[in-house]
């Protein structure tokens, strides 16, 4: 049973975030499959194999020193934040080389990377709350280390690996090849350091010291959600930018438009079509209508890379297709 509740309260709470994640990202949604297998990875691949890596590092360290004192602190503060965050950020890398398309801004940079890590948090969370909750404490320790690991510590890891994400996007947006190279390297490296900043300062802190901790540690988080949500605000502004011509050229009608350019009055088009033949074509409608605004804004600043004209012309046929159906 102590088991079960574990794997529950470790997984259920990331899922939750990973929802509210998703559900931040207000215009262009990211796809389903895509979400579910970064989750996946972050919960399997890279957090099985921190486990591994992190295990076999830290005995040697253990083997070369004799130090407990020593092999924690190194453990914590170099060999786990470089191990997690390179085997997390792998699973963002390979969407950013392999699904180009679906990576068109910091914001889904920050998506994927968040919800990568959540995925390895759920599994991460499961060991503790087990190991050093259930097994030492019995119920009382599962409810101390979820509160620890879910209340107290629960964006951690997303909060790390979205720098990388953000290094990724700011590479896919620019031709300069020393942005390209150097975005992503300074992410990871700021992944990496914030990460071993947490650890090293809840390895050597107590009392006064951890409260410390974790001031540093939320204020470092909502410095991210403020920059996460004027992403979201920048995504709006690229939307009214970049749609008004279609106005014009008959793909979408004016009131169309203010609605796309809503997260507001989207969703609520979305609940006045529910139940309706059209619920289904409103619904991708105003989702084509935020892929059409990001592959223009591409276009203009990356010109045809990836065949950018060619999609804007065929999201554009579609949005046409679409616009008859489309509640407003």
């Amino acid at each position: 049973m102590g088991v079960l509740a574990s794997i529950f309260l470790g997984f259920a709470p990331m899922l939750l975030f990973a929802s509210i994640i998703n559900w931040l990202d207000r215009y262009e949604k990211e796809p389903k499959i895509l979400l579910g297998a970064v989750f996946t990875w972050g919960a399997v691949v890279a957090a099985g194999g921190a486990f591994i890596i992190n295990t076999i590092l830290g005995i040697s360290i253990f083997v070369i020193t004799g130090s407990e004192a020593a092999t924690e602190l190194t453990s914590g503060s170099i060999i786990a934040p470089v191990v997690e965050e390179i085997l997390k950020g792998f699973a963002v890398l390979l969407v950013f080389l392999l699904a180009r398309h679906e990576f068109d801004s910091i914001l889904d940079g920050m998506v994927y990377a968040g919800i990568t890590a959540l995925g390895f948090a759920a599994t991460e969370n499961a060991y503790y709350i087990y190991t050093y909750g259930y097994l030492e404490s019995g119920w009382e320790g599962i409810f101390a280390l979820t509160f620890v690991r879910v209340g107290l510590v629960g964006w951690q890891h997303p909060a790390y690996t979205a720098l990388f994400g953000i290094g990724l996007a700011i590479a896919r947006m620019n031709t300069n090849w020393l942005i390209k190279i150097g975005a992503p390297l300074l992410g990871l490296g700021a992944a990496i350091f914030t990460h071993s900043l947490h650890n090293t300062l809840a390895t050597l802190a107590s009392g006064a010291g951890m409260l410390f901790g974790f001031f540093v540690d939320w204020s470092g988080w909502l410095l991210l959600f403020l920059f996460g949500v004027a992403m979201i605000i920048r995504e709006k502004m690229w939307l009214a930018e970049f749609l008004k011509d279609e106005i014009s050229l008959g793909t979408i009608t004016s009131r169309q438009y203010e609605t796309a350019c809503s997260s507001t009055k989207s969703y609520l088009a979305g609940l006045t079509a529910l139940g309706s033949p059209n619920f289904r074509a409103t619904r991708r409608f105003y989702q084509v209508c935020a892929e059409l605004a990001h592959k223009k804004r591409q276009l203009t600043r990356l010109g045809e890379e990836d065949g950018n004209g060619a999609i804007v012309e065929r999201l554009r046929a579609e949005l046409a297709s679409l616009s008859p159906r489309a509640a407003a």
